[in-house]
């Protein structure tokens, strides 16, 4: 099948390989489905300064053919699909696409009908982690026993051992199964940029099964948000995404055509345009804001003072866009390491809270502190996803967040209250009625556990002075808090019974 200048071949029988959720998606009637494509990409180069606003300007620099793979998570029942596909520049940190946003967002995606398509934008995905230029600040730690983020690897998986750190590597698509995916071919990562736009053109066109959507909207998170915000900052820009977006549409839509950008858990640094994995500036990076389209950007305290250090990135609320900061939150936590992998959204409560417990010794390692075990970034993630949504639809935006407090230190460092929980930023019910200090910081800050933010329990008698009456004082302030979170736009009414269900099951001793 052609599309415009690029070929389409599948679905591709068999089994293909992801990391992403491991549920059944057929028992919830969605379909899986994998594509290969293929054609020639552009690389692209700066014709003036690389600057911190993101205001560049880039010229084609080189020509390139590809072929790589496209996943698909679509509606069975045509009729189900709510108009809007989600597109995810995959995550290669731990050496292999991971479905990094999906495994956030996926139980509101399929609840709500949209579609997503995960894309295999980057060499290291393909290739291997030893073979690719770079991926980005973690996936080039990782090689050198740095911070990174990934799969899940449970509780008890064993770490492999990288330099003077770890990070357990999975192997890439040519790697896990050579037969399926050895006609793949990648250029490198200086053509990513373009393989992602042709993949958006592509899904637009009618890939999902002469299923056009009207929106798009792309996502990234982590080491993939490290180039989508170079993306945004470049190609959104260049070819119609900004200003002259409507002229390019209408001409038959020649480019991606993102409708909006939802980019979770970026460092302050960006992709090099030249696909070497290093940073655009040695400094701060923020979004361009001449983009004509709505962009949210959501952040864990670890992105904003931890290892990702993107507090000098931060930039004001517009009218296309927001800025989320999550209190208590970790850049991976053990819903994003664990419990996401199985949320098919019918887990009893006390499953899904099992599945939360958090282990000071993931993969076999010892850490410094358990690690974060909120939920939190779940819910705020799939609320952020419905809020872009509605933006995009009806010109709503989405509700402007207090960024976390920070002391006007170098570096920042968060304020905190009484019981060391970071103050400002958004709200839930998990930082403002606690039963543990919940915090994207905690562990070893020079090896991978710094991602991973810790769980520190409120002792019983913090517990008996905040919650007399126990189980019952706690339910009852939790749901308040929960309601107020509901009624700001951070958290999802259509989430509100299980959060409950969740806060019931976990309180201490019930």
């Amino acid at each position: 099948m052609e599309m415009a200048s690029v070929r389409v071949d599948g679905p591709i029988a068999g089994q293909a390989s992801l990391i992403s959720t491991s549920f059944d998606l057929a028992s919830i009637g969605y379909l899986a489905e994998e594509f290969f494509v293929s054609g020639t990409a552009d690389s692209y180069a700066a014709t003036g300064p690389i600057t911190s606003d993101g205001r560049w300007d880039v010229v084609v620099a080189g020509q390139a053919p590809f072929r790589t793979r496209l996943i698909v998570y679509r509606p069975a029942d045509p009729t189900a699909f709510n108009g809007t596909a989600v597109v995810e520049w995959l995550n290669v940190s731990a050496g292999m696409d991971a479905a990094a946003a999906w495994l956030t967002t996926h139980r509101h995606l399929l609840r709500a009908g949209f579609a997503w398509v995960g894309v295999s934008a980057q060499r290291i995905g393909i290739d291997g982690i030893d073979t690719a230029e770079g991926a980005g600040v973690e996936a080039r730690a990782v090689a050198d026993g740095g911070i990174a983020d990934g799969g899940d690897a449970g509780e008890d998986g064993a770490g492999e051992q990288r330099g003077t750190g770890w990070w357990p590597i999975v192997p890439s698509l040519k790697s896990a199964d050579p037969t399926r995916y050895a006609i793949l071919s990648h250029p490198g990562d200086a053509y990513s940029f373009d393989i992602f736009r042709q993949a958006g053109e592509t899904v637009r066109r009618g890939l999902l099964d002469h299923l056009r959507p009207a929106r798009m909207i792309a996502v990234g998170a982590s080491q993939a948000a490290f180039f989508l915000v170079t993306y945004v900052n470049t190609i959104a820009a260049r070819d119609g995404d900004g200003g002259d977006r409507d002229r390019s549409r209408a001409a038959g839509g020649g480019h991606g055509g993102f409708d909006g950008y939802l980019i979770q858990g970026r460092p302050g640094t960006t992709a090099s345009l030249d696909g070497r994995g290093g940073p655009t500036l040695a400094g701060d990076v923020r979004l361009r804001t001449d983009v004509a389209v709505p962009v949210m950007v959501v952040q864990s305290e670890t992105d904003v003072v931890g290892v990702l250090g993107a507090v000098g990135a931060r930039q004001p609320d517009s009218d296309r866009f927001r800025l989320w900061e999550i209190a208590g939150a970790a850049h991976v936590d053990t819903y994003t390491l664990k419990a996401g992998f199985r949320d098919d959204g019918a887990l009893p409560a006390a499953e899904l809270v099992r599945l939360l417990v958090p282990s000071a010794a993931p993969f076999g390692v010892p850490f410094t502190a358990a690690i974060n075990s909120g939920p939190q970034q779940h819910y705020v993630a799939q609320a952020a996803i419905a809020a872009l949504d509605d933006w995009i639809r009806y010109g709503v935006a989405p509700p402007s967040a207090p960024h976390l407090l920070t002391a006007a230190t170098d570096p920042a460092v968060l304020l905190r209250d009484a019981d060391g929980i970071a103050r400002g930023g958004v709200r839930t019910p998990w930082v403002d009625v606690p039963i543990a200090v919940l915090s994207g910081l905690g562990q070893n800050p020079t090896d991978a556990s710094a991602i991973f933010g810790s769980t520190r329990p409120l002792d019983s008698a913090t517990l008996a002075a905040r919650y007399p009456a126990g189980a019952a004082d706690y339910r009852a302030a939790f749901t308040r808090a929960t309601d107020d979170a509901i009624a700001t736009g951070f958290l999802l009414a259509e989430d509100r019974e299980e959060i409950l269900a969740l806060a019931a099951a976990s309180y201490p001793g019930r």
